[in-house]
């Protein structure tokens, strides 16, 4: 019964396949129930609250992407969104968290709505390309920026802005965590991340940095605190409709990026180029960003980390299955997961980082009109320490350079649309 309904077969595939590639996309992943509730928790949110529920969102995600479309692609709340949720929205603007996940809610409706009219994918072919990479390589940035910031490696300075940090045995295990996983990354070594985080944990209890839980496991389970807490109404205000749409965007890009390249990986990209039941994933990604909103997460994605189990040999849905099922399993082991310091967590994020800043070298440099709204798009999100706002400044200044150009037929009316809600959401 599971092979006819996977069509194992047909994908040249087993079931003992499947499990070794849902069991490495797992361990490749298995960073995020740490690192999300890390950076989430810093909003004020419950910390032992959102890892329950983080790997409750990452698993039932994941197994309706492997049950709908049935495809071996894997969800959990998205690097970079997160950092966007704590950092940029509640820190930095200032707005409560529970109007915050009302955001999220609303931006999944918008994912829902458009999704049913085909209209996110005519949003992404309205973007330049050189954009949409920027946005990646800008997030990269950000998120590499919060890592040796959580990491102590770099501190707050009231002249520089920031400088160097002392290096403290927290900073000195972050080091030593990071170089480790960068090691053993080099190697091809799966679980790269998830070993060196374990590891920087370990050296923290050894050094008396670290305190041991009273219990292992947990089968007493409570996620009140930040579970249903969504504000709905509240996110309901002119001056969120920027943000909203900026959560939006960052997700649909994410999304998209990830399925395109984890697709073609494991054959699912049709003769015609289209992909295979792509609607259907993007159905699923905005029901799984509702299901965040109303649990207490930031945006759930796709994950580019799906490719490390389709090259295990994972091709259809069953991969998917097992790697949220184990996302599922983990939920008993929160306490030794909440355990784990912030400085254990940074070398994970500069990882991240590192990997989507890569994306640069797709940058055309020697086309200004393009590599000018690139810059400011990448360079302006650590800087501002903001997504929204590095997002708003390259498609405004994209579409301003074009008209100042001449070049209006290079612009679409979506594109202008875009730029308006850019101008509006930099001005409220």
């Amino acid at each position: 019964m599971i092979s006819r309904f996977f069509a194992l077969a047909q994908h040249q595939t087993s079931i003992r396949q499947e499990i070794i590639g849902g069991l490495t996309t797992f361990l490749t992943m298995a960073y995020i129930i740490i690192v999300n509730p890390s950076v989430l928790s810093e909003t004020g949110m419950d910390q032992s609250a959102l890892v329950i529920i983080t790997c409750l969102v990452a698993g039932l995600s994941t197994i309706l992407m492997g049950l709908i479309p049935k495809v071996p692609i894997a969800m959990a709340p998205g690097m970079g969104l997160n950092a966007f949720f704590a950092y940029s929205i509640v820190l930095g603007d200032g707005v409560p968290w529970q109007t915050a996940l009302g955001m999220v809610f609303w931006a999944g409706i918008l994912f829902l709505v458009m999704s049913v009219f085909g209209a996110r994918e005519k949003i992404v072919a309205a973007i330049p390309k050189t954009l949409i990479t920027a946005i990646s390589v800008g997030i990269g940035l950000f998120i590499l920026f919060i890592g040796v910031k959580n990491m102590g490696l770099i501190v707050d300075h009231p002249a520089k802005l920031v400088t160097l940090g002392t290096f403290t045995p927290e900073v000195l295990i972050g080091l030593f965590g990071l170089f480790l996983t960068i090691t053993l990354f080099l190697r091809g070594i799966n679980a790269a991340i998830l070993i060196g985080i374990t590891v920087a944990t370990i050296l923290g209890f050894v050094f008396g940095l670290v305190e041991l839980p009273s219990k292992g496991m947990e089968f007493n389970f409570d996620i009140s605190p930040v579970a249903f807490q969504l504000d709905i109404m509240g996110a309901l205000q002119i001056g969120f409709i920027g943000t909203i749409f900026a959560l939006f965007y960052t997700d649909l890009f994410d999304t998209i990026g990830t399925l395109m390249a984890c697709t073609k990986e494991a054959g699912l990209v049709q003769e015609d180029g289209k992909i295979k039941n792509f609607k259907k994933m993007l159905g699923v990604d905005a029901i799984a960003t509702l299901m965040s909103g109303v649990f207490g997460t930031s945006p759930t994605t796709s994950y580019i980390e799906s490719g490390t189990g389709i090259a295990a040999g994972g091709r259809t849905g069953l991969t998917a299955v097992v790697t949220g099922g184990l996302f599922l399993l983990a939920i008993l082991f929160t306490p030794l997961i909440a355990l784990v310091p912030a400085y254990a967590t940074a070398p994970a994020l500069i990882m991240v980082g590192f990997m989507m800043i890569r994306q640069t070298a797709e940058i055309p440099w020697n086309d200004y009109e393009e590599a000018i709204p690139a810059i400011l798009t990448f360079m302006l999100m650590p800087l501002s320490f903001s997504i929204a706002t590095g997002l708003a400044c390259g498609f405004l200044s994209w579409t301003i350079i074009k008209i100042m150009m001449g070049k209006f037929s290079e612009i679409s009316w979506a594109m202008y649309i875009i730029a308006g809600l850019s101008l509006v959401s930099l001005l409220v």
